[in-house]
């Protein structure tokens, strides 16, 4: 019985883990539709504030890879 109430807390733990994906995912489209939406209106300023988009995307993605690598090391680690 024990061990079954601690592989259930260890999937729930995993799962719970897992849901900074969906942030992450959330974070990309959110930066790039606001790039887009300010490229749209300022196509001429669009060029220079490539680089930080690209930045932005990956600390966003970093965080998202973090959270499932943490999923993952509570599913067949601990």
């Amino acid at each position: 019985m024990e061990g079954e109430l601690a592989l259930m807390g260890k999937y729930i733990g995993a799962g719970l883990a897992a849901i900074g994906l969906g942030g992450a995912g959330i974070g990309v489209g959110n930066i790039a539709g606001n790039f887009l939406a300010g490229a749209l209106r300022n196509p001429s300023a669009a060029p220079s504030q490539t680089a930080n988009l690209f930045v932005g995307i990956a600390f966003a993605e970093a965080l998202g890879i973090f959270s499932f690598l943490i999923a993952l090391l509570l599913m067949f680690a601990v």
